[in-house]
């Protein structure tokens, strides 16, 4: 595991501002609570910084709500621990944000995932050792080389999207990004299921 992770790499544009949406933060913290319970988002006690993260798609072009940084440690989360997403560069390694927290560290994966397919409104990313290690080159896996956070992790979803069954398996690995899994769906409820299952059948 990188002594880094959980840290923002890109610049980061935030202007603190009003929660997002009670009616989108709720569900988020619906779908969150099943997967804070089962360790699939969480806080390394050892490095001091927290690991998963959830986001839904906004209702305008290239924008999302996703869960504020270092906020995996919390057992219950509400408005204030959410970003909306209101610009991103992915080449530029440059995202904007609106919200009581600065966005994520993965916003940028997220932001990549969301161009691939209008049918996407939920990016799920987990961390969990035992589904990374027995998931890993399974699965759509990216390339170990690529560390998380960065515009080449960003265009490495891309590449799966486009050259394995990522579209239809909804689950990938990072590869360079240790226990790191996502997951995508058409909604929070696909999303988080499809690693809430996974998780259940590993145990």
């Amino acid at each position: 595991m990188t002594l880094d992770e959980g840290y923002i790499k890109y610049a980061s544009n935030w202007t603190l501002g009003p929660a997002p949406a009670q009616a989108v933060t709720t569900e988020l913290e619906t779908w969150r609570q099943p997967l804070y319970k089962a360790g699939l988002i969480g806080h390394y006690v050892e490095l001091g910084i927290g690991f998963g993260n959830i986001s839904v798609r906004g209702q305008k072009a290239r924008q999302f709500i996703i869960s504020g940084t270092q906020t995996g440690h919390l057992p219950t989360t509400n408005g204030a621990h959410y970003a909306l997403i209101t610009d991103y560069d992915i080449e530029e390694n440059r995202v904007s944000s609106l919200g009581p927290v600065e966005a994520s560290s993965e916003s940028l994966t997220h932001a990549a995932i969301y161009e691939l397919d209008a049918t996407i409104n939920a990016v799920v990313h987990i961390h969990s050792k035992g589904l990374w290690t027995t998931l890993l080159h399974h699965l759509p896996t990216t390339d170990a080389s690529i560390s998380y956070g960065t515009p080449a992790m960003a265009r490495e979803f891309t590449r799966l999207f486009l050259e394995t069954d990522f579209a239809s398996t909804g689950i990938a690995v990072m590869a360079g990004h240790n226990e790191g899994i996502v997951s995508i769906g058409t909604s929070l409820q696909e999303a988080a299921t499809r690693v809430l299952n996974l998780n259940a059948r590993s145990n």
